[in-house]
């Protein structure tokens, strides 16, 4: 079923139904009812979805669960995005969850209708969430993100750098800030070019079109940049052909994007990437609730639990592995402590 028929299906619905909280039963044991509700892209986006949706593909090989996925549309309200999870708990999802920071006020809103259900908000916005059946996972992105920064500048022969964020939002700013010191860390004298936001808020195709991604790699490029950080999405994927057909570093993002076939063409100018373990955040909460232990409030995916870090695909970091690793641990120890905005 396509993503308008089930919209056209949540309407149909009408209010809300009896909320029990229970899954389909399986020869006695408990089988949960997953419906998760994917950012723009959806699963296929070979990133930031693809990471929550390999969380997902776990819990279906280790837990007794069956799953319904759904995907946001470019430019909805909030209002599509409360439609699609009250169709899924009305179906009798039990958990939901909703990947991106945009899902954070609908989920809040809806989980009040159906306290017995458990939502998870993925990238929960501002780390904050609100109700006894809600849980958010927060990631410190900028902590990833000094680690990419700093392999960056240590690998640039140009002495010139650049960051590409898909949508000039509160989260994006992390990436570019964590990049950016990271950078400069490991080297004072690099240059790094003015940050390309490729859109503004609410036109959220900065993190799908990957021709904008493309263009703005184009740009620094021409600019002299010989090392790009995206925190893009799905439109990073312009931005890693662009970077590596110039024969340039790449660095990726939310997934190790080197194992990733929409771009093997240029993988081998792929740096490194900075691993966002959302498949983690949603195993996690799936498990959580299948075990009994949910907790409502928030979780955060950092350095020192792994919830972030950086890839070593290719062998392209090998170099400086040992210089990365002790900045890491300088953040775990709280030695360093890696700004969150620009």
């Amino acid at each position: 079923m396509t993503g308008a028929a089930l919209l056209l299906s949540a309407s149909a619905c009408g209010g809300k139904k009896a909320d029990t909280g229970d899954g389909a039963d399986d020869g006695g044991k408990k089988t949960l009812k997953i419906g998760l509700a994917f950012d723009i892209g959806g699963r296929g986006d070979q990133s930031f979805n693809d990471s929550a949706a390999a969380g997902l593909d776990k819990a279906k090989k280790d837990l007794n669960v069956q799953t319904e996925e759904i995907s946001a549309k470019p430019d909805e309200p909030d209002s599509d995005k409360e439609s699609r999870l009250r169709l899924l708990a009305n179906k009798g999802y039990n958990p939901i969850i909703g990947v991106g920071f945009a899902y954070t006020t609908s989920i809040v809103k809806v989980a009040k209708d159906f306290p017995n259900t458990k939502f998870l908000v993925v990238d929960a916005d501002q780390c904050k969430v609100d109700g006894a059946n809600v849980h958010g996972a927060c990631f410190a992105e900028e902590q990833g993100s000094f680690l990419v920064g700093a392999a960056a500048a240590l690998k640039s022969k140009s002495g010139t750098i650049g960051f590409i964020g898909g949508v000039n939002v509160p989260l994006i700013h992390k990436f570019q800030a964590g990049y950016e010191a990271g950078a400069k860390a490991a080297k004072p004298s690099i240059k790094i070019l003015p940050a390309k936001y490729l859109t503004e808020p609410p036109n959220y195709n900065g993190f799908k079109d990957t021709s904008l991604g493309n263009e703005a790699a184009k740009g620094q490029l021409d600019q002299g940049a010989d090392v790009i950080y995206h925190a893009a999405g799905g439109a990073g994927i312009g931005v890693i052909k662009t970077v590596g057909g110039a024969g340039k570093w790449a660095i990726g993002v939310d997934s190790d994007q080197y194992n990733q076939p929409a771009v093997a063409g240029v993988k081998q100018h792929i740096l490194t990437s900075m691993v966002k373990h959302v498949d983690l955040s949603v195993f996690d909460f799936v498990e959580s609730v299948a075990k009994g232990t949910f907790k409502a409030g928030t979780t955060t995916y950092d350095l020192k639990n792994d919830g972030v870090g950086y890839a070593t695909s290719g062998g392209n970091v090998d170099d400086i592995k040992a210089k990365l690793d002790e900045f890491k641990a300088k953040i775990v120890s709280g030695e360093i402590k890696v700004p969150t905005d620009t």
